[in-house]
């Protein structure tokens, strides 16, 4: 079973190799321990906890994408963080795959088109 850090490297590999054109997308750095000190001064800085792995913009549009290893489960923070991003007019999506990944990309029209794939399927 892949980690999530794999999955994550992938889907940026994809997002590298073919973007959309006008795509913008990060990855915010809010994972990992922190000491108590260190978590305060992120807090007042405005960190939110639970903010998905990959931040993508393209044409006035928020996505955002939390990906998972096959068994992953959100964290509480994770959950309410997407709930508060749908309802502030942001897609969101959370994967367990890199095939997931990528299909939701596309699906956002995110990603060019596959030309591998698609010569594989005619």
């Amino acid at each position: 079973m892949l980690s999530e850090l794999a999955i994550q490297r992938a889907v940026c590999d994809h997002l590298r190799a073919r973007p959309a054109y006008g795509i913008v997308w990060w990855h915010t750095p809010n994972g990992g321990y922190r000491r108590p000190f260190e978590a305060s001064i992120f807090k007042g800085m405005g960190v939110l906890p639970g903010i998905p792995d990959l931040i993508l913009l393209r044409a006035g549009r928020m996505y955002a994408l939390e990906l998972k290893k096959a068994n992953g489960k959100l964290t509480d923070n994770q959950r309410d963080t997407i709930e508060m991003l749908t309802a502030a007019g942001a897609e969101c999506a959370v994967a367990y795959s890199i095939d997931q990944a990528v299909r939701q990309l596309e699906d956002w029209a995110l990603l060019r088109p596959n030309r591998a794939r698609a010569e594989c399927v005619e």
